[in-house]
C-alpha cells in the first residue's frame, strides 16, 4: 500500500502546495500564530509582530487569497481570523518541530 487514500489526487496535492506556498513567509507564519489566539485587527498584528502596517496588510492579502484568513468589517476596522484551525496546527507543528531541532 502506498499510503494514499481515495481522496488524494494530483489536484489535492496542487492545492496543498498552494497552501504551503501561502504559508512560506515568516511574517505570514507569525500572522497565523497570532490569529490562532483569536481575531485581530491590522494594528494589533502590527504591534504583536513589530512589523510595518503595509507589510502586514500585504501578507494578509496573500493569506486571504489563499483562503487562510477571513476579514469581518466593523466600521472602519477589519477583524481578521483564521478560516480553519487546521492551518494553525500545521504552522504550530512546524514551529515546534524547528524548536526541537535547536
Amino acid at each position: 500500500m502506498d499510503g494514499r487514500t481515495n481522496s488524494e489526487t494530483p489536484s489535492s496535492y496542487e492545492a496543498a502546495g498552494e497552501l504551503l506556498r501561502a504559508l512560506s513567509a515568516p511574517a505570514r507564519i507569525g500572522i497565523v500564530v497570532a490569529l490562532n489566539a483569536g481575531p485581530k485587527c491590522v494594528h494589533e498584528l502590527v504591534d504583536e509582530l513589530d512589523a510595518p502596517q503595509p507589510l502586514i496588510s500585504q501578507h494578509l492579502r496573500v493569506l486571504r487569497s489563499a483562503g487562510v484568513v477571513k476579514g469581518k468589517r466593523s466600521g472602519r476596522e477589519i477583524s481578521y481570523s483564521l478560516t480553519d484551525h487546521h492551518i494553525a496546527h500545521i504552522v504550530t507543528d512546524a514551529v515546534q518541530h524547528v524548536r526541537e531541532e535547536d
